[in-house]
């Protein structure tokens, strides 16, 4: 028995839920507008200000898609409202970043600096040269971006310099030993 997709999801004023043929569910909010297609055997209401997500039968593929459902919907709907961030930390010896026009630019250590280009529905902000601030109304857009940023110069094992989220620890290895080390 799913507990997360049988609990209702409330809808906050000034947002509006419209579900359409083929489980197609928008939401518009005071920060934008989302939609996403669902599956089709799965049975989404919207009544008196929140939505309920059921499922048709007791098979495994149901149960699965039923938490994942409501989830997803209980997402766009947070979106919409409040939107969604994600931190990045830059660490390393002349390593910053820095914002022209719509462009992120990172100096990471390489012979060209690299560029990475706003896109549609995510913001960049960068408050400081070691922060980095992705931000958006699509939690799953958010991520993907903070990630591709994040892969341009992930963290290293041995003194930890790179891109890394606020908050990640990175494991940290011994360097190598030198020729008098004993085994």
């Amino acid at each position: 028995m799913s507990r997360i997709g049988n609990k209702p999801i409330s809808v906050p004023a000034g947002v509006e839920v419209s579900i359409a043929e083929g489980n197609v569910v928008t939401v518009k909010g005071p920060k934008g507008e989302l939609t996403k297609s669902f599956n089709k055997d799965m049975i989404i209401k919207s009544e008196a200000g929140e939505v309920k997500v059921e499922r048709p039968s007791e098979e495994k593929i149901h149960k699965s898609l039923h938490g994942l459902t409501r989830t997803l919907i209980a997402n766009m709907i947070e979106g919409v409202t409040n939107g969604f961030s994600k931190s990045l930390e830059i660490i390393g010896v002349g390593y910053r970043a820095a914002k022209q026009g719509k462009d992120l630019v990172m100096n990471l250590g390489y012979s060209n600096q690299v560029i990475v280009p706003e896109i549609d529905g995510i913001k960049i902000d960068v408050p400081q040269p070691n922060q980095i601030v992705v931000s958006g109304i699509d939690k799953q857009a958010v991520g993907q971006f903070a990630c591709e940023i994040r892969e341009k110069r992930p963290p290293e094992p041995y003194k930890g310099k790179g891109i890394r989220y606020v908050g990640e620890y990175v494991i940290h290895k011994e360097g190598k030993a030198g020729k008098g080390a004993k085994k």
